[in-house]
């Protein structure tokens, strides 16, 4: 009965638009039913194979209040709300996940365990395992647990998110709602949606598949029982699903599952070593193209891989070997599908002409080093460790390298800077009117102590000056 369903069940080749189209043998594959006996086929075995595989992930963590005398800065100063949570609270999530080891690694939302100390996973035969945290990678908003002394684990394995069309025959596993396992059944509506919002790698897999809460972190399956995505995201008003659910390509959590089992505590990336921006239709058409497509370098950073493949400004990048790429966060996704070794053709238009060169692979370096420095002087900082700027750190946190500065790298929850506001990935870029370029700048800045402090930090893009009193 598999095997018939497989007739009709759409299994392909490449993303539409990102490859060529699929053979004739492959499309002759897919097919509408023929028959009664057809349209009376199951999913059950399919999910009979696969859903012991989908597991539920519980997280929890105790909450303490911190300082309080400086909320009212840190709503006016960040747009959010203080620190609110009193002693001894209990904070908590849960989400979904799936086993992709038989030692008992299970991959699922990083939003799901997000800040969270303890986690349990609690599999579908009701065996409850506590987990501990491998790596987080809040990037492609993904992270990878173990289970503790787990063993008669059922696997589902990774498959080929890029064979993917739209019109595929999709299954969603989770546990919505905490009402407990859950399949629900759609197709791929749509492939390479950059404009979700949910993480810094976006590339989703849109699906009709009924998601709701809860299911973060489950298995988007294809008709070989294979795992094509984890399922992230929902668009939606109410709250509950509309036919928008959004997964993460299986393709992404093979290199984050990748880095874990190579025992890295984060996944490592390559670095162009460029800036990049979408090309719109007036850019199109002063390149000649017929069509808004690629990605135009704005600059290039000295010495990087870019620069020394010969890579220019104002060149527009049209592929990363052989497949197009229509904006940034596609470029971003393909290459860092390419690894951390050896080099990747790039495909370009310069001067109106095609041309490839090939870059390499490298990760992004720490020159200069980190040299982190804890502030403990008395100021806005206290309780902050700071590291220099490098283009891996700004790779990091997201932030752009050509600026000066330091960035906040973390933050003791006790200290005055967290009762402020301050949060990783901050960039201090002037204290008191001086220019931060080294940690030890800032150090010694604080040193000097004072009764006012004005801060210039960038976050997210956006610059704040402000007067801090002591």
């Amino acid at each position: 009965m598999r095997n018939a369903f497989r007739r009709f069940a759409l299994v392909g080749a490449c993303l539409v638009g990102f490859g060529p189209l699929a053979s004739h043998a492959q499309d002759q594959s897919r097919a509408v039913p023929e028959s009664k006996a057809q349209v009376q086929l199951s999913f059950a075995p399919i999910v009979r194979e696969t859903a012991g595989a989908v597991v539920n992930v519980y997280a929890t963590r105790s909450e303490r209040r911190q300082n309080a005398g400086m909320e009212d800065f840190f709503r006016r100063f960040f747009g959010e709300g203080g620190p609110s949570v009193p002693p001894g609270r209990s904070q908590s999530s849960l989400g979904s996940g799936v086993i992709v080891d038989a030692s008992g690694l299970v991959i699922t939302n990083n939003h799901v365990i997000e800040n969270m100390t303890e986690v349990k996973v609690a599999l579908a035969d009701r065996r409850e395992f506590e987990a501990e945290i491998v790596l987080r990678d809040p990037r492609t908003d993904l992270a990878v647990l173990r289970m503790k002394n787990a063993s008669d684990l059922q696997v589902l394995q990774l498959g080929d998110s890029e064979a993917l069309q739209v019109g595929d025959l999709v299954l969603a596993v989770g546990n919505p709602f905490g009402v407990g396992q859950t399949v629900t059944q759609g197709i791929v509506s749509a492939l390479a949606r950059t404009q979700v919002g949910v993480s810094d790698y976006q590339f989703f897999i849109q699906t009709d598949a009924a998601i709701n809460p809860g299911n973060s972190g489950g298995g988007l399956i294809d008709m070989n029982g294979r795992l094509v995505g984890i399922n992230t995201a929902i668009f939606s008003k109410s709250g509950g699903n509309v036919g928008l659910g959004f997964a993460i390509p299986s393709s992404m959590a093979r290199v984050v599952l990748n880095s874990a089992k190579g025992g890295s505590p984060k996944v490592v990336r390559p670095w162009l070593g460029a800036r990049l921006q979408s090309v719109d239709g007036e850019i199109a058409t002063s390149l000649g193209l017929s069509r808004p497509t690629g990605v135009m370098v704005t600059s290039v950073y000295d010495k990087g891989p870019a620069a020394e493949a010969g890579l220019k400004r104002g060149d527009a990048i049209l592929a990363v070997d052989g497949q197009a790429v229509d904006n940034p966060d596609a470029f971003g996704y393909r290459f860092t599908l390419k690894g951390t070794q050896g080099q990747t053709p790039l495909t370009l238009l310069r001067d109106g002409k095609r041309l490839e060169l090939r870059v390499s692979l490298l990760p992004p370096p720490e020159r200069p080093a980190r040299d982190p420095v804890v502030i403990r002087a008395r100021s806005p900082l206290a309780g902050a460790t700071l590291v220099n700027l490098s283009p891996a750190v700004a790779e990091e946190f997201q932030v752009d390298v050509a600026e000066d500065g330091v960035i906040v790298s973390d933050v003791d929850e006790r200290g005055v800077a967290a009762s402020v506001g301050f949060q990783k990935g901050d960039q201090i870029v002037a204290i008191n009117g001086d220019r931060l370029t080294s940690t030890k700048d800032a150090e010694r800045l604080v040193a000097r102590g004072g009764t006012y402090w004005e801060m210039t930090i960038n976050r997210g893009g956006r610059v704040f000056s402000t007067v801090l009193g002591r």
